[in-house]
């Protein structure tokens, strides 16, 4: 159940603290938590002796944040228009009244929301995208005739590049009548590279159709 404490910077609001602190260390549990801090920040001042449980609260709290941050402080003040103690109820009296009450346990803002969403996403995505499998193929791809240039054809075949294919090791093996065709592997991803594209949209249309005549897939295997 939520705990809420409103106008800590008057005298009402610092008694219904000491009342709460009555027997207590800390807001909440018996360690300093983010709840201690909170409230801290709202009271403008170490309370005056007559609230004594406040006082030995703001204390404690206050030697905890010390060896948090153990630079030697100067002491700052921060300026303004009007004294830093009078600035606290004005900006409270500007709105309804509801920024007065500090819950310790509320509700996520829409950014805080919105902000979550987005990690969760981003990280579903990345997990897609580690799954995301491979195969490994080998093709055999022939040209037009005996007086084609197998060199320039290879050239042209690893010219082909996009994201998700990785040419690998090749060779020429014969078919006949002097013919000899381009047999190579190739990896790929297979959310990003579709074979039948490859080959219709890149393999056997110009510049490559010039040296291939055809594609064919001899193994297939997924990684």
């Amino acid at each position: 159940m939520a705990i809420t404490f409103s106008d800590l910077h008057t005298e009402a609001g610092l008694k219904s603290l000491d009342e709460f602190l009555a027997g207590k260390t800390y807001i909440s549990g018996k360690k300093l938590s983010k709840d201690d801090i909170k409230v801290y920040a709202a009271v403008l001042g170490k309370p005056a002796d007559s609230f004594p449980n406040a006082s030995k609260w703001y204390e404690c709290v206050s030697s905890h944040l010390a060896n948090s941050f153990p630079g030697k402080a100067v002491g700052v003040r921060i300026g303004g228009k009007g004294a830093p103690a009078a600035a606290a109820p004005a900006k409270a009296d500007a709105g309804d009244g509801d920024d007065d009450d500090l819950d310790l346990f509320g509700d996520e803002t829409e950014e805080e929301k919105k902000a979550a969403e987005e990690r969760e996403a981003a990280k579903k995505a990345s997990s897609k995208k580690k799954e995301s499998g491979k195969s490994s193929i080998l093709m055999d791809i022939k040209p037009w005739d005996d007086e084609t240039d197998m060199k320039k054809l290879e050239e042209a075949v690893r010219s082909v590049e996009m994201p998700g294919l990785l040419w690998g090791a090749s060779k020429l093996a014969p078919v006949g009548y002097g013919i000899k065709k381009l047999q190579i592997m190739l990896t790929i991803v297979d959310d990003l590279v579709s074979v039948d594209s490859l080959i219709e949209e890149h393999l056997t249309v110009e510049p490559c159709s010039e040296y291939v005549q055809s594609c064919d897939i001899v193994a297939f295997n997924k990684i």
